[in-house]
């Protein structure tokens, strides 16, 4: 069986996966969220290893796998969270900066002043912002004292998550890393598949620090026997986002996944050359069919489910997630209701930060049930509107969407974003699907499956939500969806 390592921002899940795609051991265990200062966050990269090997030994056990029988390994990540160590002790000299640390906005704000966003885009197809690794590294290397000068000697290494733990399930033979995870820290050429030495410059960071940039699907070595008292082939490592794009089965022009989170990530597959957008999206490195390099369009929706937990927890108008179907289901329509839940601002495609939650279209006759069905109408509505950019700047048509996530369980709103979007949704049973494209990449690399056909085809059963609404009634809720929009923008915009 194939082990998948799932590290996410909150814990560590761990799955062991049989050939036939089922999962036969299931173990999670969260790990310790640091906030030192208001918008900084961290984590213990030291705690995260020792959560991921017990987490592991939970799973394995609950299979009732021995350790050595394990086939390979696969590792997937939250993606831009940044550690540094000693090389020789193999021990952090921080805490890791994680992906949602705000800490250097500052910086970011001068490098967009002075113009240098254009040509960084062109390069690595990111923006300037706080979220990717590349200036919490150099805040690392700056504010750590000595870590500096250390780096530019080769004393210290660093990397994301993926990289941390192949050091550690390695016993340090390892410094090593994917171009999924490389394509997030700003630092990563995507024409040239290599670190950019003129982001190097810019951004302050030491060649000498980073790690090898290595296939996604690929026998990289073995665990040293310390880790599991076994040596097991480290085979595979995607980033969460792509690793469940890959998991779906994505893996040429045009397919598409949406992950439904506390926010929306949805992904669509652009081939074997990035594409640069037009409209505010990311450019990123995917997985082909054996793990090969290829590019992807990514767009994030701020809040998808997160507005239900609003409506839970600040509103307290339901008592949990599951009570959403039921009340979206007692309307025969929205009745012109509509909630636009920018509570962070905009994100893509319409980038407007200050934005804030908006709700439309209120009457003495509005109900709990009006605005929970507005909730889950949102994140329909602002997938179609990635959906739509996407296609603009991919020049490819996206046939169908396949979902994986938390809110995918709601049967209601799955049909509700087919009629929308005017294609058919693909539900997998089996939601976890970053740890699946780990297993995947790393079970085509140590032959566990022959093919990627083979691999895509063990796989749970499906739902497929066909569209059901005619063109007239989808481009109504599209109407007023994008006056809900419009009155949103312009509260952000009028400062009268």
């Amino acid at each position: 069986m194939i082990l998948a390592i799932d590290e996410g921002t909150t814990g560590v899940t761990c799955l062991v996966i049989d050939h036939d795609g089922q999962v036969r051991g299931r173990a999670y265990s969260e790990f310790t969220q640091h906030f030192p200062r208001p918008g900084w966050v961290e984590h213990d990269a030291e705690e995260i290893w020792d959560v991921t090997r017990r987490v592991a030994r939970v799973a394995t056990a609950e299979a009732r796998l021995r350790m050595d029988a394990v086939t390979g390994i696969g590792i997937t990540n939250q993606r831009e969270t940044i550690v540094v160590w000693d090389r020789s002790t193999g021990r952090p000299i921080h805490h890791a900066l994680v992906w949602q640390d705000g800490r250097t906005a500052d910086a970011c704000r001068a490098l967009k002043e002075a113009g240098h966003e254009p040509e960084v885009r062109r390069r690595t197809g990111l923006v300037i912002d706080p979220y990717f690794s590349a200036t919490k590294l150099s805040w690392l290397l700056d504010h750590v004292p000595g870590a500096r000068a250390r780096a530019e000697a080769g004393e210290l290494a660093a990397g994301t998550i993926d990289t941390w733990l192949v050091w550690c399930l390695t016993g340090g033979r390892l410094h090593l890393t994917d171009p999924t995870n490389a394509s997030r820290t700003l630092l990563y050429n995507l024409r040239s598949g290599a670190w950019d030495p003129e982001m190097l410059d810019l951004f302050g960071v030491p060649a000498a620090v980073l790690p090898e940039v290595r296939a996604s699907s690929e026998v990289y070595g073995t665990t040293d026997g310390r880790a599991f008292d076994a040596e097991i082939p480290v085979a595979g490592i995607a980033g969460d986002q792509q690793s469940a794009l890959y998991g779906h089965g994505c893996w040429s022009p045009g397919q598409s996944k949406n992950t439904y989170g506390t926010g929306a990530f949805l992904l669509v597959h652009t081939g074997d050359q990035p594409v640069e957008s037009r409209q505010g999206l990311l450019t990123t490195a995917a997985c082909g069919p054996r793990g090969e390099r290829a590019f992807a369009l990514e767009g994030s929706i701020f809040i998808a489910g997160a507005a239900v937990q609003w409506l839970r927890d600040g509103l307290r108008i339901v008592e949990n997630a599951g009570e959403t179907e039921f009340l979206a289901r007692s309307l025969e329509s929205n009745d012109g209701v509509y909630f636009v839940p920018a509570f962070t601002g905009l994100g893509a495609p319409h980038w407007e930060p200050g934005a804030r939650g908006t709700i439309v279209g209120l009457t003495r006759g509005s109900t709990r049930a009006h605005l929970v069905r507005a909730a889950l109408e949102a994140m329909a509505f602002s997938t179609h509107d990635v959906v739509e950019a996407m296609q603009g700047d991919a020049g490819v048509r996206i046939g169908e969407l396949r979902v994986d996530g938390g809110a995918t369980a709601n049967n209601w709103m799955m049909q509700f974003q087919a009629d929308v979007l005017g294609v058919p949704v693909r539900r997998p049973a089996m939601v976890e699907m970053t740890a699946r494209g780990a297993a995947g990449l790393a079970g085509l690399a140590t032959g566990f499956w022959a093919s990627p056909e083979e691999f895509h085809a063990a796989r749970p059963d499906e739902r497929v939500f066909e569209p059901a609404a005619d063109a007239s009634g989808r481009a109504a809720l599209l109407s007023g969806w994008r006056r809900a929009l419009a009155a949103t923008r312009a509260w952000a915009t009028d400062a009268g």
